[in-house]
């Protein structure tokens, strides 16, 4: 299984059709692959939070036409990244699972969104629902970015059966520590694949940090690239969770510690 990850250089004073169109062309570079990942908020920029509202659209808008249909042009699985989606007079951060045909495989609205010196909270409206996926590749879980910091996230859809998680992203420089940190930790302590599309370039005086990442169920970086515009391609086996967990049994030997939290207080589970 082939996947590319394109590390899109977001500018928040281009017009959309023009980042569209850009993207577009850049999706033609990842012929050949089986699944394309785009970053958060790519078409407009994460940081322009006055063009939100303006320019944002609904669930089967101008953006998700334009990426379905490219999709549907390659044959390729396509995580669309998110925009802004308009919908029951609210706004969310919105991304898409688009399968071969270009058809809506799973949709999912960013749950954790991001409060500080972001006006992200303010304006949007956080999503209500965890999304694991059913593909030819297997459970996919899909989040967004500030996600990557809640790890009982990514718990719950690995116990939903996730073995590969999508991450659209604009985290910002400096956190790269973090960033780096937490794509690795999502996947090693589920036994997971994780596949991060992060954006790059400056944003509103922001830098977006770029290193978008493939990362194997044991918590390797088998993929990587730095802070420029880039397609970050590499080939992962979807059966090698199976292999892995089976071999290591990390996830058979947790121990569910809600039993433990109902003990009276200073009493252990043997007194």
């Amino acid at each position: 299984m082939k996947v590319a990850s394109i590390q899109l250089a977001a500018a928040d004073d281009m017009p959309k059709k023009d980042m569209v169109d850009h993207a577009l062309r850049m999706m033609d570079r990842c012929a050949g692959c089986d699944l394309i990942l785009l970053p958060e908020l790519w078409n407009i920029g994460f940081f322009a939070f006055d063009r939100f509202i303006g320019e944002s659209e609904p669930i089967d808008g101008y953006t998700a036409t334009a990426v379905s249909s490219k999709a549907r042009e390659l044959g390729a699985w396509v995580f669309s990244g998110s925009f802004v989606e308009s919908r029951g007079g609210k706004y969310y951060n919105t991304s898409i699972l688009f399968d071969r045909t270009g058809e809506k495989a799973a949709s999912y609205s960013k749950i954790h969104l991001f409060t500080y010196k972001s006006r992200e909270a303010e304006i949007l409206t956080p999503g209500e629902e965890l999304v694991v996926a059913d593909t030819e590749f297997g459970k996919i879980g899909l989040s967004i970015c500030y996600d990557l910091r809640f790890p009982e996230m990514y718990r719950t859809m690995g116990e939903m059966g996730a073995e590969i998680f999508l991450v659209a992203s604009g985290w910002p420089y400096p956190r790269q520590e973090a960033w780096e940190t937490f794509n690795r930790a999502r996947a090693a302590e589920n036994v997971c694949y994780l596949i991060s599309c992060n954006s790059s370039g400056k944003q509103a005086g922001f830098l977006a940090l770029g290193h978008s990442k493939v990362v194997d169920p044991w918590g390797i970086v088998i993929a990587d690239s730095d802070f420029r515009e880039a397609i970050v391609t590499a080939e992962i086996d979807p059966g090698q969770v199976k292999k892995i967990r089976d071999e290591f049994p990390v996830l058979g030997d947790r121990v569910p510690l809600q039993a433990l939290l109902r003990q009276p207080p200073g009493l252990c589970r043997k007194c």
